[in-house]
């Protein structure tokens, strides 16, 4: 199935592909060597189509203290950080990188309710880089947790990512395992969790949206 933020995207990519191969064979006659264009511009398509994919997410059982990874992805920091602009204190930040072939609908990684959604303009460096949390283009997310303690997601846009889009408006009341949104063509998810939080996985974990508990919150 195609995700909403990416049916225009791929209607437009067949489109053009399509009228383009068609010039070529009108341009130039069915030979080998258009043959093999179209099937490049076909294999083109079809990744489109794939990286704009919206599997069916079964959100696995959780208590209200679990912390679900809310994107496909590797683990690539776990440290302790300082998060000035919803928690205002030091906590933990866990990172999961997405790349091309990631799954790129991101998830809400636990119950709560939202008291915080601020999207901001920025740059645009790769998105492992230490300072693209707080430089780069990205929507931060603060959930009062159903457990009663605080959090924040940030979705960042990194060098090939362009653009985010993000669901979350304050005040709604949110699942684990609801959509929170989308990065169109890779990008980091952050996640900043109160001091003594219990850390499951650690750098270089490949972890999975709604199926991998990333943390518990103590």
């Amino acid at each position: 199935m195609i995700h909403k933020e990416g049916r225009i995207s791929v209607l437009l990519t067949f489109f053009v592909f399509a009228v383009v191969a068609v010039a070529i064979m009108l341009a130039f006659g069915v030979n080998w060597i258009t043959v093999i264009l179209a099937l490049i511009l076909l294999g083109l398509f079809c990744f489109v189509a794939y990286f704009f994919r919206d599997p069916h997410r079964g959100v696995i059982s959780s208590s209200n203290n679990e912390i679900l990874s809310s994107a496909d992805g590797e683990v690539v920091i776990i440290k302790e950080a300082e998060e000035n602009e919803f928690l205002h204190s030091r906590c933990i930040q866990v990172s999961v990188f997405m790349s091309i072939w990631s799954v790129h609908v991101n998830y809400y990684p636990a119950g709560g309710r939202i008291l915080y959604s601020n999207h901001h303009l920025g740059n645009y460096l790769v998105a492992w880089h230490p300072k693209s949390s707080e430089k780069n283009e990205r929507t931060s997310v603060g959930i009062r947790l159903d457990c009663g303690k605080d959090m924040l997601v940030r979705q960042i846009a990194g060098y090939v990512a362009r653009r985010i889009v993000c669901y979350a408006k304050q005040g709604d009341v949110v699942a684990a395992g609801q959509q929170m949104g989308f990065i169109k063509f890779g990008s980091r998810v952050d996640f900043f969790l109160p001091l003594g939080s219990e850390i499951l996985v650690k750098e270089g974990d490949k972890v999975r949206a709604c199926q991998t508990v990333i943390a518990k919150i103590k």
